[in-house]
């Protein structure tokens, strides 16, 4: 597929005006081509008013066109074939069988809101018989179900080329509950965007789908991104990013005429509790881990464990002593852009200045834009008179703080803010502490983990990939598995309304054969 260097918007491919844009490959250290034409506010009108004309035509579509949509656009990805992985490693350093298993995923995720389409239980349709002799007043027929609240705006993210992208977990869940999309590339991936930006396009075309369905925007700086959120189209955003850009878009978006909801993934350093019994059983193998987990795609996932918190003691030092040998032998590697290393390289020499101990460094290397691995340790009553040792580092940097005693351990977990993840490693003889941990931990993060790592985020029913703020925006909300739908839908009741006006979901004789909620019993009824 060859890259043009063009916007999509609609049926369309627009060259923009407004600027001229390279992508640049981190590991060679060079521009790539072609040239990409950025657009700004006249592009995004364009692409917005093709969403909102196409809304009721695409969200009254058969749920089966839907579905059939959503697995076209994987198979048309999975076409693109090696030259999408290439695209995607030349622009982001990442291995390519790594990026290889992120197609695999996306192509899963797709097909993952095919199937949620196709069962309906998200329309959670729901009905609740007319009483006519109910006294002191009649109860009138009343039947819900969730629609899609209308075009969405999705942000490509840095650190997922593919899946957290053009056609990532954001897009699939929007186009899945009938919300067409308007996306704003990535500027770290501008080729990869646009390739599985044709993909999309092309599957829009085949399925007859009004244009306005997908758009692909592309712009220098902020700006376009800004004009997108605060287009009175828009009905929603999804976004994956830093936690100062997550704050601008949902201000954005909370000063907009109609304010909307901005579902904006930001910042975590993942807690990892490593109880007593799990240290005197298996500290070497915790340890090596451990620091494959935070060195793992260069420390760039925003489930990194940056956090490891751990009582004093001898079964302890024995801890650190081996996270500090499998950290020297982790060489630095490159990251996923120069803006990402230079944040990093700042993050790490204002830890260095905070006061606490740098127990380990990785192995230098001569490859561009590295992250070079980081160890430190850190008493807790220092981390909790330092509230900026708690702020995410984007790499593979941890901090150890040691804990006196539970109680230590138990008002530091109190004190961290909102978190996607929390891991306990624990032992049987642990688990009464940990009954005391897990009321605290419910509170504060959206996964919690036992004896496993936090990085790998599976794509399935019962995932969440989300948490109390600043991890997201939203606590309520999952960007990961089939609940994401969820985002993009709101209920609607319709009260007394004759048959030939009710949507098929709530017609008597069910004629999309769902399950539903009647009078309180739940059935294919």
């Amino acid at each position: 597929m060859q890259i043009t260097g063009e916007m999509l918007i609609g049926k369309t491919a627009v060259r923009g005006t407004d600027a001229t844009l390279h992508a640049f490959d981190p590991a060679r250290n060079l521009k790539l081509e072609p040239a990409f034409g950025g657009g700004g506010a006249k592009e995004v009108a364009r692409a917005a008013e093709l969403a909102e004309q196409a809304f009721d035509t695409y969200r009254l579509a058969p749920l089966e066109t839907r579905a059939q949509f959503l697995e076209a656009i994987a198979d048309n990805i999975v076409e693109i074939g090696d030259a999408l992985i290439d695209r995607a490693h030349a622009e982001s350093a990442l291995p390519k069988a790594r990026l290889e298993g992120e197609r695999a995923r996306t192509v899963g995720q797709l097909k993952l809101f095919a199937s949620l389409v196709r069962e309906g239980r998200w329309l959670s349709a729901t009905l609740d018989s007319p009483q006519p002799d109910r006294k002191p007043l009649p109860r009138p027929d009343l039947r819900l179900q969730k629609i899609p609240v209308g075009p969405v705006a999705v942000f490509g993210a840095s650190n997922f080329p593919l899946a957290f992208s053009v056609a990532g977990g954001d897009t699939a869940a929007a186009l899945a509950a009938g919300c067409p999309v308007v996306v704003k590339s990535h500027p770290a991936h501008l080729g990869t965007s646009e390739m599985v930006g044709r993909a999309i396009q092309k599957a829009v075309s085949d399925m007859g789908l009004p244009e306005g369905v997908f758009s692909l925007v592309v712009g220098e700086g902020n700006g376009i991104g800004e004009a997108l959120v605060a287009h009175p189209a828009i009905k929603s955003v999804g976004f994956t990013g830093s936690r100062r850009g997550g704050l601008a878009l949902m201000e954005i978006a909370s000063k907009r005429r109609e304010p909307i909801p901005v579902f904006a993934e930001m910042s975590s350093i993942n807690p990892f509790f490593v109880l007593p019994g799990a240290l005197a059983a298996r500290a070497e193998t915790l340890a090596s881990g451990f620091v494959d987990s935070l060195t793992l795609g260069v420390g760039q996932f925003c489930t990194n464990p940056g956090l490891v918190l751990a009582l004093e003691g001898p079964h302890l030092q024995g801890f650190i002593d081996y996270a500090v040998s499998a950290l020297e032998k982790k060489s630095a590697q490159t990251m996923l852009t120069s803006g990402i290393a230079a944040a990093y390289q700042k993050g790490i020499a204002q830890r260095d200045q905070s006061g606490v101990e740098r127990v380990a460094t990785g192995a230098e290397t001569d490859v561009p834009f590295a992250a070079l691995p980081a160890l430190f340790t850190v008493s807790a009553e220092r981390f909790a008179d330092t509230p900026h040792l708690a702020d995410e580092i984007f790499g593979p940097a941890a901090l150890i703080v040691i804990c006196r005693d539970e109680d230590e351990m138990l008002d530091l977990a109190r004190r961290i803010e909102g978190q996607l993840t929390a891991t306990l490693q624990l032992e049987n003889d642990d688990v009464p502490f940990a009954r005391r941990l897990m009321p605290i931990l419910e509170r504060k993060a959206g996964r919690i983990l036992a004896n496993g790592f936090p990085t790998g985020v599976e794509v399935s029913y019962a995932m969440v990939h989300g948490g109390p703020y600043p991890a997201t925006s939203d606590s309520r909300a999952t960007s990961v598995g089939a609940m994401a739908i969820e985002r993009f839908l709101r209920p609607v009741c319709y009260q007394d309304l004759p048959a030939a006006l009710l949507p098929l979901a709530l017609q008597d004789d069910n004629p999309l054969s769902l399950w539903r909620l009647r009078d309180g019993e739940l059935g294919p009824n």
